[in-house]
């Protein structure tokens, strides 16, 4: 879902820039140095998760998990996807400098907002409804991200990428039913085991 450097013009790069300086500065603020080996962990999975690549365009395909960060982590989701796409550009040259802050606005604006849809209050619901709120965080994140995607393309290139546009859409829709299958085991699991972890970004936020 990374955007390569030269795809995009100067108005939607600067839009970007602001949009994820805005995300990572709430992020730190609920960020408590007790919580930042959790941080850590889901930077780890998101660089990993994402490094099997296959090229679509100007785009690619592969595994984001974004939505499971939402869950997780809240706002926090913006500085941990943004590590992780810094660490993917500096070591393999995903993406690039310049788009960095738009391909983190496509990852980590969606976290959020499936956060607020999906994520709260877990722990209140059953095993098999917090099953499904996981595979809708997971697999919306993905569609949110898509839209997101084609819109910075779209504001970038207008008609000249709608070919590429369509093509992205269709390639990620089996991602999005793996992402909400992973992230609906991975859910049920911690209300399993460890249900604190689904509580943690009212947390957060509340400590911000």
């Amino acid at each position: 879902m990374h955007i390569a450097e030269g795809a995009l013009t100067l108005p939607v790069l600067a839009t970007g820039m602001l949009m994820s300086a805005a995300g990572i500065t709430i992020g730190l603020r609920q960020l408590s140095t007790d919580r930042v080996p959790l941080a850590a962990m889901m930077a780890a999975t998101f660089f990993v998760g994402s490094l099997i690549h296959l090229p679509a365009g100007l785009s690619s395909i592969h595994l984001v998990l974004n939505g499971l960060c939402g869950i997780l982590l809240g706002w926090v989701a913006f500085p941990v996807i943004f590590i992780g796409l810094s660490l993917q550009m500096l070591m393999f040259g995903f993406g690039g400098l310049t788009p960095l802050g738009v391909n983190t606005v496509i990852m980590a604006l969606p976290a959020v907002i499936c956060y607020y849809l999906f994520g709260q209050n877990l722990t209140n619901y059953s095993h098999q409804q917090v099953f499904w709120r996981g595979f809708l965080a997971g697999s919306v994140a993905i569609i949110l991200g898509i839209i997101l995607l084609n819109g910075a393309l779209y504001w970038a290139g207008e008609k000249a990428f709608l070919e590429l546009m369509m093509l992205i859409g269709f390639a990620y829709l089996p991602v999005a039913i793996v992402e909400g299958l992973v992230t609906a085991t991975i859910v049920g699991f911690l209300y399993r085991v460890q249900p604190a972890l689904l509580n943690l970004p009212a947390y957060l936020a509340q400590r911000g």
